[in-house]
């Protein structure tokens, strides 16, 4: 796909987060690199990859923001997906080659609701062959356009929800809530095993990662006009937006001066210990940083990304 190189003027904009609704063809690199250069070369990078036949919220992490992709990777992600019964393919999805058909008169919608039942909750997956994971080194999909099956650990997730919203003859409409790591077109591909006639992912929208949803995101096209407009402000998420949901912490403009140079900073008393990273903001109310709690006993919080630097305090 040719991309157009039009907004290389230096283009005004803060740190924080664009919700792109990616259209299908795109890969997550061209979105990357078509925002890029409509900002003039700012500094760009996108939480959670989607396949080039999959659509729906691709975050972009504009300057300072790519400094937070970890906390935004982990979130919980949602999902609309068609899985097709009957048919296997290759790649686990419809861009594959079939390499089996077999007919699905036999399952019954007890049968199926029995299937779905069985793959909520805590699971384990095997990543598919046509994927970036890496086994000593080498992406999985390389091995496989060579021709090669590669063994594969199998990982850890969690299908926090699965329900069926349509059955269109053997087409399977459904709606999955899942943690990070969680391939749907090996879920769709295992659940047509589960159902002895194999099946594949046809389409697949993801509606929301985290508490960004379709809804909110703007086409690339969109986000261009905003560009040419000058507001392209308007539609860019703050940190501090962004990362709501964490426990905030609010320091002296002493202790803020500790926060930038990465120091620990005593806890508030009425803050207790948590696993989850904590924002950490002035008495302005700007955030500063991201940091956790010690988890020792200590009362600390532990500064593991400076998100500003000191000449903003002034």
């Amino acid at each position: 796909m040719a991309l157009m190189t039009e907004g290389r003027r230096k283009t005004h904009v803060g740190d924080g987060v664009l919700i792109v609704k990616k259209e299908i063809g795109w890969t997550s690199h061209d979105v990357v690199a078509k925002v890029r250069g409509l900002l003039g070369g700012a500094k760009v990078g996108h939480a959670g990859t989607l396949d080039p036949a999959a659509t729906g919220v691709l975050p972009l992490l504009i300057g300072k923001a790519t400094r937070v992709a970890e906390y935004l990777v982990g979130w919980d992600k949602e999902y609309r997906a068609v899985l097709r019964l009957g048919e296997t393919t290759d790649t686990q999805d419809a861009t594959g080659t079939v390499l089996q058909r077999v007919e699905t008169t036999g399952v019954s919608l007890e049968i199926l609701d029995g299937v779905v039942a069985r793959f909520r909750g805590p699971q384990k997956q095997v990543p598919p062959m046509y994927s970036a994971v890496k086994v000593a080194g080498r992406p999985l999909y390389k091995s496989a356009r060579a021709g090669e099956t590669v063994d594969r650990a199998e990982r850890d997730i969690v299908i926090h929800e699965l329900e069926v919203t349509a059955i269109d003859g053997r087409d399977i409409g459904l709606r999955v809530v899942c943690s990070k790591g969680t391939y749907i077109r090996t879920l769709c591909a295992d659940m047509g095993q589960a159902l002895g006639v194999g099946g594949h992912l046809l389409s697949l929208e993801r509606t929301r990662v985290g508490s960004l949803a379709v809804e909110q995101g703007l086409t690339v096209e969109q986000l261009a006009a905003h560009v040419t407009v000058g507001s392209i402000g308007a539609v860019l998420l703050t940190l501090d937006q962004v990362l709501a949901q964490l426990p905030l912490v609010t320091v002296t403009a002493e202790q803020a001066v500790r926060v930038l140079h990465g120091t620990p900073v005593g806890a508030p008393r009425d803050l207790p210990p948590t696993e989850s990273p904590i924002r950490v903001k002035d008495e302005r109310g700007r955030l500063l940083a991201i940091g956790a709690y010690d988890g020792q006993g200590r009362g600390a919080i532990r500064i593991d990304k400076v998100l500003v630097d000191g000449e903003s305090l002034n």
